[in-house]
Parts: structure tokens; C-alpha cells; sequence
């Protein structure tokens, strides 16, 4: 994958849509889980618990599953395929990857490259084509014993009860809406430039954007003007054009959907501060846009964007958008921006999220725990724990060692 970087990552901008910037960065990003797994694959450690049966040994061994299946997502075509296929590997499990019908090309690009590298015949399997013929059977065999999804909740939630049949071990990085709280104590350019890296990230289509920007009252209208002055160095365009900053959406939805959220905004009283012209660019293109004085009523405060348009809500007390933040049923990220210690950690104690960032919009990376709370998925990937959901946990007992 290093070797042929340059070339995975114009695949992945000519298919996906991403800056190349990006998604050059995404390659490097990728092959760093396999770095880190194969060398994590050495430390599946079991442990020796101190006996309660006179003469006996008990132990506790970590075994592979078996066979397990992942179905990937579009917006990060080669590293969720890497994330979940390192920890499977490393595990001792085989995978069949099935990847999105959006970016086919860069999973069997990863497949190729294997298969160059000596993985065994069999053990990384790409299968692209309809996702419900595709999905079905492997959900329905009782020899693939382990399900990884990353996408919508709607849909983790249909494959969850179609796993439960043959009572696989599921894994599920599903939907975000991820809160991004702003106190009046932080550095405003330093919150400015956490919320830029946060909400436009791979053009907004990115399950830990910051879909909810919460700004206390006495700074609100200092940052909006700060932030609609950042929005407007971004640059729309074709992602192998220098300089692009924001490319297309990978898919129409995405574009009416962004279009639907900020329609519904305006209709009840929000402000649109900051936004590009529509360019003659073609249809899947969503100019970046500002939204002040968003409400909880609006759907783009109930529901995930994934796209570039960001939504500012002042809010007075901590108790109060703490309570606002955690009154969704997404769970999957958050991020708190304070110079205060106490508040930090008060916050990230009580925020009901899986990951959260505190004075930083970059937190991700192999050894860490990815995942959500609540309808934001199950399980966790990256670190040992990312590996664990392809591993089955078993008791051992020696008796009569005594005799």
C-alpha cells in the first residue's frame, strides 16, 4: 500500500470524491492499522486466574472466530477496510470484505495489493455488487462467525436482527451527530480552527463531524463572524484540482439532504451568514454554508448532516448544553474546547459519547477505541479491543495436577 500510494489515493478521490490531499492521507491512515495490528497479533494474551480448586490450573485463552465478514463504507473506502481487516487478520480470522456500490474499485485495488504481498489465497476476499444479494447469504451462514459494519443505524439495525439467526458476534460503527460544545475561556482562533477541522473533514461527510457547533452566549457572535471567515478560504472543486478543500458529495442523498436541512432552517428563523454561489460544477456539489441561530427544533439539530454545512447554537450555562448534547440518540463522538481542567473533565465524565476530544478535532489512529454509545453502534475497533471482536474467549480448567 505505500508503495502504490500515490496511485490508491488518486483512485480514491476519482471514485469517493475527497480532496487528494485527503485522501493521500487517508492511505497513509490505512496501512498504519496493519502496522499496528501485525504487531499487536503477537500480544493476544490469555491469563492464568489463581485457582479456587485445590490441585487445579485455570487459564484463559483468546481464539480466533473464524470466518468473518465486514461491510465497509463509502467515505472511507480503503481505511475501514484496513481497520477492520488488520484486527481480523492479526486475529487468525479469514474476512470477505464487502465494500460500498459507491467505491468498489479502491477495495479491489487493497485486494490486488494482498494478494502481491503473500497474503494466503482465501484469507482477504472482496465481493462487490447489490448489497442485499451480496449481505444475505453471508448474514444467513452459520460458517461466518463475525459481522463488522460501518454505516447508517438504519441499516446496522436491520443487519443486527438478521444476524441474530445464527447469533453472530456484531460489531457496528453506525450514525453520529456529534456535539461540539465552545466555552468562553478558550482561545476563539484555536476553537475556530477545531471546528473548521471538525465539521469539513473529507467535505462533511464524515461520521464524527461536528454536527452541532454550541457556543456560550457572551463569544456566540465573535465566533460565527470568525467562523464565516474561515469557511470562506475553502476552496470547491474537483478533488485533483490543487488546492480543493471541499469536493463533491459521493451521492445525491447527501446533496438533498443538506439542502432539506438548511431549507427547514431558514423556514424556521435561521440565518444563512456564510455561503458560496451555486457553481456550474454539477449536481453532486454543496456550496459550504453557515446556519446562525439554529434551534433545536430544526432538523439539522436532530439529525446527522454529513455534509459541509455548519449549524451554530448559543447556549448560557454548562448544565444546560450539557443536558442539549445528550438528549439524542446518537452517541458516537463529542468535543469540548475549555481552558478549564474542572470543566474538562467534568464534562468528558458526563458527555454520552464513545470518543471524545478536548481542545482537539484529531483524536483517531490505530491504538485507540472506536466506537459509540447507544444507537451509535456496538463494540469497539482499533487497539486490542478492535481485535477482541474477532476473538472468542475460552476457560480451560487442568484437574488433579496434585495427584
Amino acid at each position: 500500500m505505500l508503495e502504490h500510494s500515490e496511485e490508491l489515493a488518486i483512485l480514491v478521490t476519482s471514485e469517493q470524491g475527497k480532496p487528494l490531499a485527503e485522501a493521500r492521507h487517508e492511505i497513509a491512515y490505512a496501512a498504519g492499522f496493519l502496522e499496528w495490528f501485525a504487531a499487536e497479533g503477537e500480544r493476544a494474551y490469555g491469563e492464568t486466574i489463581p485457582s479456587h480448586k485445590l490441585g487445579s490450573l485455570l487459564q484463559v485463552r483468546m481464539q480466533p472466530i473464524g470466518v468473518a465478514a465486514a461491510i465497509t463504507p463509502w467515505n472511507f473506502p480503503v481505511a475501514m477496510i484496513a481497520r477492520k481487516a488488520g484486527a481480523a487478520v492479526a486475529a487468525g480470522c479469514p474476512i470477505i470484505v464487502k465494500p460500498a456500490p459507491e467505491t468498489p474499485l479502491s477495495a479491489l485495488a487493497i485486494a490486488r495489493l494482498a494478494e502481491e504481498a503473500g497474503v494466503p489465497a482465501g484469507v482477504f476476499q472482496v465481493l462487490v455488487g447489490n448489497p442485499v444479494e451480496l449481505s444475505t447469504p453471508l448474514l444467513r451462514d452459520t460458517r461466518v462467525r463475525a459481522l463488522s459494519f460501518t454505516g447508517s443505524t438504519q441499516v446496522g439495525r436491520l443487519l443486527l436482527e438478521e444476524a441474530a439467526d445464527t447469533v453472530k458476534k456484531v460489531s457496528l460503527e453506525l450514525g453520529g451527530h456529534a456535539p461540539f460544545l465552545i466555552f468562553e475561556d478558550v482561545d476563539l482562533e484555536k476553537a475556530v480552527k477545531g471546528a473548521m477541522t471538525a465539521k469539513f473533514g473529507t467535505s462533511g461527510q464524515d461520521c464524527l463531524a461536528a454536527n452541532r457547533i454550541y457556543v456560550q452566549r457572551s463569544i456566540y457572535g465573535a465566533f460565527v463572524e470568525a467562523l464565516a471567515a474561515a469557511m470562506a478560504q475553502l476552496k470547491v472543486g474537483h478533488g485533483l484540482e490543487p488546492g480543493t478543500t471541499i469536493g463533491p458529495m459521493t451521492k445525491l442523498s447527501v446533496v438533498e439532504k443538506c439542502r432539506m436541512q438548511i431549507d427547514d432552517a431558514v423556514k424556521k428563523g435561521a440565518r444563512v451568514l456564510s455561503t458560496y454561489p451555486d457553481a456550474d460544477l454539477g449536481p453532486n456539489f454543496v456550496s459550504p454554508t453557515l446556519l446562525s441561530g439554529v434551534t433545536e427544533d430544526m432538523l439539522i439539530a436532530r439529525e446527522e448532516t454529513f455534509g459541509p454545512v455548519a449549524a451554530v447554537l448559543p447556549f448560557d450555562s454548562e448544565e444546560e448544553v450539557i443536558a442539549r448534547a445528550n438528549a439524542n440518540e446518537m452517541g458516537l463522538a463529542g468535543y469540548i474546547y475549555t481552558d478549564s481542567l474542572r470543566r474538562a473533565l467534568r464534562l468528558s465524565e458526563r458527555i454520552e459519547c464513545g470518543m471524545v476530544g478536548i481542545n482537539t478535532a484529531s483524536f483517531t489512529g490505530p491504538p485507540i477505541p472506536f466506537g459509540g454509545w447507544k444507537q451509535s453502534g456496538l463494540g469497539r475497533e482499533g487497539s486490542r479491543h478492535g481485535m477482541e471482536e474477532y476473538m472468542e474467549l475460552k476457560y480451560v480448567c487442568f484437574g488433579d495436577l496434585a495427584a
